[in-house]
Formats: structure tokens, sequence, C-alpha cells
């Protein structure tokens, strides 16, 4: 008993086709009208085809222009201007890529507003207008840490200048948002500069007033007129009108002697201090006035030749067999109802 249960709860599959082959006209033919169909309302009478055009770029790694150009004290990876950026850097140009400005740019540029047939008056115009730019326009980060963008329209010139625009607008909101924080960093460092230099410039007047006094170089002046002054201790004496007037001179270096030194190191020291702010001063100008690209193209846009939708012969395929699954479940549904009506009788 148990044996006939278990043989009766294997599947046969002979009986799967003889069931199929019993109903195989409604089968066939609602998959075959589904086809027929599905053919008829995919066409371009039904369906606008959109055509795709790519572009492939890769991100760099070069943020700073200035000190991918310039001479650095110390190498630091990312300043080599012919680098390819890797998965960070691409994760970044996709950000930007996402972001409004270039969004809005493109929309306001091409018109895609009228382009896609969006009432202007509709209630929810934005979500609409972006639902559609999303459906028609896409950003993908490919195995090879490159950046596929890619443009459907029903215009395929559109598409590639779409395409196009992207990239240059790519290039400029990141150079954009590099320049406004490099700009920022540019007058931190002019102010720095210009109150050093002020500072220089008070210190030199007050090293030029010392020279005035007759200090003109403290050790060197020192070791000379002590020397004289001995000299002349030596020959004359020291009540003679030579050895006094060389006393004053000395007096006068020990009165303001201190101060010039203090005075003359301090200056060294901040002119050795303007040479390293002016030379951060100039590679700050170079990157708010100088623009590298934010990518390397590897290759633009161009009109596509042929349709890339809808894919005629997958809706076809699908249509047909969907229908096919579903009329072979209804007829199960159905055909279960009446045996057990049948049962019940």
């Amino acid at each position: 008993m148990q044996d006939q249960k278990d043989t009766s709860r294997v599947f046969d599959s002979s009986n799967l086709i003889i069931y199929l082959y019993k109903w195989r006209i409604p089968l066939l033919g609602v998959a075959v009208l589904a086809a027929i169909l599905a053919a008829i309302f995919s066409g371009p009478s039904f369906i606008d085809p959109k055509y795709k055009s790519t572009v492939t770029i890769f991100p760099t790694t070069t943020n700073s222009l200035s000190k991918a150009l310039l001479p650095q004290q110390f190498a630091s990876r990312g300043q080599d201007i012919l680098e390819f950026g890797a998965e960070e850097e691409a994760e970044q140009l996709l950000q930007i890529l996402n972001s409004d400005e270039i969004r809005n740019r493109i929309i306001e540029r091409y018109n895609l507003m009228d382009h896609y047939g969006i009432d202007s008056n509709s209630r929810f115009v934005r979500t609409e207008m972006y639902d559609n730019f999303d459906d028609n326009i896409s950003f993908e980060r490919t195995e090879f840490m490159s950046i596929e963008i890619s443009v459907l329209d029903t215009d395929p010139d559109t598409a590639a200048l779409i395409a196009n625009d992207i990239v240059l607008l790519l290039d400029e909101a990141k150079n954009r948002i590099q320049k406004e924080r490099a700009l920022q960093g540019l007058k931190i460092i002019e102010g720095e500069y210009e109150e050093l230099k002020n500072e220089v410039l008070k210190l030199e007047d007050s090293l030029t007033a010392l020279r005035y006094k007759g200090v003109h170089d403290y050790e060197g002046q020192s070791a000379v007129y002590s020397e004289q002054l001995a000299f002349e201790i030596a020959s004359n004496g020291e009540d003679s009108w030579q050895a006094r007037g060389i006393k004053v001179k000395l007096d006068t270096l020990a009165k303001y002697g201190g101060p010039y030194v203090s005075i003359r190191d301090e200056l060294q020291y901040l002119r050795g201090q303007m040479v390293q702010i002016k030379t951060r001063l100039d590679q700050a100008r170079v990157d708010v006035e100088q623009f590298l690209p934010a990518s390397f193209k590897v290759n633009l846009a161009y009109p596509a030749e042929k349709k890339s939708y809808p894919t005629r012969w997958l809706i076809v395929a699908i249509s047909a067999l969907g229908a096919f699954v579903f009329t072979l479940i209804v007829i199960l549904i159905l055909d279960t109802i009446r045996h057990a009506k049948a049962q019940e009788a």
C-alpha cells in the first residue's frame, strides 16, 4: 500500500506532455495572438523608438594642479596628471554626475520639459521631469573603474549631444567646486602674506633708524672699534681724543647693538617665511586660475544608427511566453474546478 502511494507521488513527465498536447490549441492560439499584438503595439506607431549614445571616461587622480606640475618638497600619490583614478575617484565623479547642477543645466539647455512632453502646469512637474531624466540618462561605474554615461532619446543627434555635454558639464562642475575652495585658500594666504610683508617693512624701518645712529654691523664694528681702541691706548694713552671718540662709538654700539641684532635676526627669519608663503601663494594662484579636465575621455558619443529601444523581438518573446504560462494556469484552475464539481456530483 505504501509503495502505491509513493509511486503515485512520482512526477510523470509524459502526463504533462499529454496534458499540454490536449490543450495545445488554446495554449498556442493565445501565445500566437499575444505575440502578434506585441509585435503590433511595440512598433513605431505606438512606441517611439529611442537611440542610445554612450560616453566612456576614466577619473583622474589630480586634484591640485599646482601640486601636480610645480616642484614639491614631498611627493605623494595623486600628483601625476597622467594617472588614472581608482574606485574612490570614480565614486566622486558619479556623485557629481548625479548632482542637481548638471541635471538642471541639461534640462534647461535642451528644453527637456517640452521634449519629454511634460505638462508645466502639473502638480508634480519636477518629479515627472526627474523621473523621465533618470529613465533616459544613466551613469554607471564599470568593473574597470571607468564611468559610462548613457543617453536614450528619440533623436539620435540629441542623444549624442546630451552625452557629450554632460562630460563638459562634469569638468565645469568639479572645477567650480575645487576653485571655490582654492579661492578661499588663496584669500587666506594673501592675507598672511600681506601681514608678513607689513611686519617686514616695519622691521626694516627700525633697522634703518638704527643705522642712522651708527649701527651697521654690530659684530664687525665691535671687533674693529675694540682693536682701534687698544691700538690708540697703547700709542697715545687712554685720554687721547682719538681714544675718547672710539669709546663714544663703542657706547653707541652697546646701547643699540642688542636691538639691532634682535631686529636683524627676526627680519632674516621673516624673510625666509615670506619666501615660503610666496611659494604657497603662487601655487594657490595656479589652482585658482588654471584648469584641468576632471576625466580622461576614452570615447565621445556619436549619433546611433540603430534604435536601442524598444527591443521588439524581446517584447514579442516575453509576451508570447507570458501569455502561454498565464493561459496554462487558467486552464489548470478551470480544469481542477471542473473535476472537483464532477466528484461532488
